[in-house]
C-alpha cells in the first residue's frame, strides 16, 4: 500500500507522468519544460512522479526549473518500493536521493522491492491523475510504460504522449 503525507489530492488537478528509462539522442528538455507550462497554465497543479531514472527524472527537474516560476505547483515523489535506488549508478542515486529532499510530498511503498510494487505505483499514479503525460515509443507491448498508458486510457485519464 501506497503511503503518503498528501492533502486529497484533486484529480482534475493531478498530473501523472510514465516514460521510457532510455531517451532518444535528441530529447529536447526545452520543449519537456514548455509542455508542463501548457499543462500548468491548464490549472494543473499536483505532479506525481514515479522517481525512475529516465523521462521519470528529466519530468522531476523540468517540475523544479518551474516551479521557481510557477510557485504553487508540487511535485508529489512516487515510490515503489524503500530500495528503489539501491541499484542507479551512484551519480543518479545521488541525484535520486537530492530529488526527494526537493519533492513537496512523498508517496512511498514502505516495504523493499517485491513483486509488483511497481504495478502498485503505476495504479497510484492513474488512480489519482486526470492527466498522463508519457513518454512511449508506441511498439513496446509490456513494460511499466505500456501498463501505465494502457490502464490511463481504460480509466479515461488523458493521456498526451511526446515521444
Amino acid at each position: 500500500m501506497i503511503e503518503h503525507d498528501l492533502p486529497a489530492l484533486i484529480k482534475n488537478e493531478t498530473c501523472a507522468v510514465t516514460g521510457h528509462r532510455t531517451l532518444k539522442e535528441n530529447f529536447d528538455r526545452k520543449k519537456l519544460d514548455g509542455k508542463f507550462t501548457e499543462i500548468i497554465e491548464k490549472e494543473y497543479k499536483y505532479f506525481l512522479v514515479g522517481m525512475a531514472l529516465g523521462f521519470d527524472t528529466e519530468c522531476f527537474l523540468s517540475l523544479e526549473r518551474l516551479r521557481k516560476k510557477f510557485t504553487d505547483i508540487k511535485i508529489v515523489a512516487v515510490i515503489p518500493c524503500v530500495d528503489q535506488a539501491a541499484k542507479f549508478p551512484p551519480e543518479e542515486r545521488k541525484e535520486y536521493n537530492r530529488m526527494l529532499t526537493s519533492a513537496d510530498y512523498i508517496a512511498a511503498e514502505k516495504r523493499t522491492y517485491f513483486k509488483n510494487c511497481m504495478l502498485i505505483r503505476n495504479n497510484f499514479l492513474v488512480e489519482n491523475s486526470s492527466y498522463l503525460l508519457a513518454y512511449y515509443d508506441g511498439e513496446s507491448k509490456k513494460g511499466g510504460t505500456y501498463y501505465t498508458v494502457s490502464r490511463a486510457k481504460k480509466l479515461g485519464v488523458i493521456t498526451e504522449n511526446i515521444y
